[in-house]
Formats: structure tokens, sequence, C-alpha cells
């Protein structure tokens, strides 16, 4: 008898994104999703027909413009809101939500969702609800580096120190192969970079679950209160534990990334700067206002349909699509694996 005969509740949108596998194709994303599993045999599937975050917005929209956005949205997780070919759908983006691809399109995202920056610095309550979102870490690390640049104040560095794990089976000469240098230059998710450039007041993400009791669990969003040499001061913005001044000493990481042939330390503040974030990562997240940024389509099921549904209200959402004349102005990609959906309604 599965789970020993007791009542176990799983909640999840099979819209949303999947498992992540890396380097794995589209059948291993999907065979790894519970619906494959064996024990799905053993589940009955409940159905949750109303979209609570739009219901529970304070925003004033009449309900037939609230249903509407809630109808767009599920047509857009279940692949239906375009041309489909293969199972993946050409959808045409609202024009009430688009920014158009212009020399200065992306200052106009920045300007729609940090409007009057930097007089609002020192309001802890601006960035709780605000951010870029955008499919790539290397598009969020240029979107993040191009707003740091526009903001006055002095900047802080601070380096990381990466050193090779010694085991049992690294020989001296593999040591030796790989320098500082190359260490330094590793960036993957879930790892703060070699060199982190802070500021005050700035936006940040913590990476680790260092005191989940009081609110510091990895992907809690904080805003920096001061910089010093050995600790960080910052202020929580997400969670039961908003406004608390925190102290965010460095640590020693040793990233699980199996792509990369050896193990290596880096010792680092686990931190990342937060004007923008990746859609994976704004996944369960509730925001005000949303500027999907995307350089760059989207790659995986249910990205799109995530970025989309982090708002209350369409008017709180700006895309910007820039496709350098690969498909047609103001179009993207929607990735949906339809096959998802095979057994659970």
């Amino acid at each position: 008898m599965a789970f020993a005969g007791k009542v176990v509740v799983l909640g999840g949108d099979f819209r949303h994104i999947l498992p992540v596998i890396p380097m794995g194709s589209r059948q291993d994303i999907v065979q790894a999703s519970i619906n494959s599993s064996y024990l799905w045999d053993h589940c009955s599937v409940l159905n949750l027909t109303r979209n609570m975050r739009l219901a529970s917005s304070d925003i004033s929209e009449d309900n037939s413009e609230v249903n509407e956005f809630a109808k767009w949205l599920i047509q857009i997780g279940d692949g239906f809101a375009g041309d489909s070919t293969d199972g993946e759908s050409e959808v045409l983006i609202l024009d009430d939500m688009l920014i158009n691809d212009t020399e200065d399109g992306f200052g106009e995202l920045v300007h729609f969702v940090y409007p009057n920056i930097v007089s609002n610095l020192n309001h802890t309550d601006y960035f709780k609800e605000r951010s870029i979102l955008a499919p790539t870490l290397e598009v969020v690390n240029e979107v993040n580096n191009s707003i740091m640049s526009r903001l006055p104040g002095e900047q802080k560095v601070y380096l990381s120190s990466d050193s090779l794990c010694v085991e049992e089976g690294n020989m001296e000469s593999e040591l030796d192969t790989f320098s500082p240098d190359v260490l330094n230059a590793i960036n993957c998710s879930g790892l703060p970079p070699h060199q982190i450039c802070l500021k005050e007041g700035v936006p940040v993400m913590l990476l680790r679950n260092i005191d989940q009791s009081n609110g510091l669990c990895n992907g809690t969003r904080m805003q920096v209160h001061c910089l010093g040499n050995h600790v960080i001061e910052c202020i929580i913005l997400t969670g039961d534990q908003t406004g608390r001044v925190v102290l965010i000493p460095r640590m020693d990481m040793i990233p699980n990334n199996d792509t990369l042939p050896f193990r290596f330390r880096r010792r680092q503040f686990p931190l990342i700067v937060s004007f923008a974030m990746t859609i994976n990562k704004a996944q369960g997240q509730t925001l005000g206002v949303v500027g999907l940024f995307l350089s760059k389509p989207v790659f995986t099921h249910g990205q799109l349909y995530v970025a989309l549904s982090r708002v209350k209200s369409k008017k709180c959402l700006r895309v910007l699509i820039q496709n350098n004349g690969t498909m047609p102005k103001g179009s993207t990609i929607n990735v949906v694996f339809r096959e998802i959906f095979n057994n659970i309604f």
C-alpha cells in the first residue's frame, strides 16, 4: 500500500516548470515528473479552478478583465494561445503589455518596474514586490549589472577565495592544472560569483539556507543596509520576518554541478544582486510589478506561464522581446510539453 496507508497531499501545477534535469531531454524531464511514477496510479486528482492570486487582487479592475486575464494565462499554460507546432506555441503578446524593442526599450522596462529608483533606495517597501524576470542566469547578470551602474553611491567589491577540494581521487598534477583564475571564472546556478559588487540600498537574494526559523532561506530577498568587511547588514523584504535586520557572513560553498569534472570550494557571501531574477527562481512568488525581459526566448516547459502569472493584473506586467529578426515582431516561443497533461484530467 502506497505511503503505508497514510493520507498524503501533493500540491502543484503541471503548467509550472517541471523538474530540472541538467542536460536532460524532453523525455527525461517528463519521466522525472510525479505523474510518470508508479505511485501516480494510487493518487486521486483534485482540480482547483479558481485563480486565488487574481481573486485576492486589490487593484480596481472589473471582473470581466480579471476573468479574461485568468483564461489567457490558462491558455498560455496549456499551449493553446497561438499557432502550435509539435507542442510548441508561437504566442503573440498583448499589445497593451508589450514594450517596443527600440534603442531605449530596456530603459523603458527598467523605468516601469523601478520608477524613481534613486529617490527610493532607502525605502524598504520599494523593492519588496518588484522584479525583472529573464529566462537565463546570463541575462539576469547583465540586467543587474546594467541597473547597478546607473545608481549613485560608492561601490564595494567582494572577492571570493576559491580552492579545489582535495579528495582521495585527485592527483597532484590535476590540482596544479586548475589555477585560482580558472576557478574564479566559474559561474553556475546557486553559487555567488567570484566578484560581488554592491552598493547600499540595492536588493539582494540569499542563495543558501542559513537560519530558516528566522527567515534566512534560499531565495529570501533582502536589501543591503550596511557594507562591512566581514559581514553585510541586510533588511529582510519577504516572509514572516519582513523588516528584520540580519548580518550575512561569508560561507564555504561547494557547487553540486555534475557538468564540472572536479569539486571546488568557494568562500564568499551567499548573495546575488536581485534587481532581476531567473524565471525559475520566481516560481511560487507573488509580485506586484513584473518586467519580463526576453532577449532570448524561454527554453523549457512552463517558463512563460510562470513569468506572466506572477502578477495580479496585466496592468502590472510589461514584456520586452528581442527577436533580432528571427520571428515576427511582438511574438515569442511558448514551450509546452502537452504530454504532461495526459493523465491528470
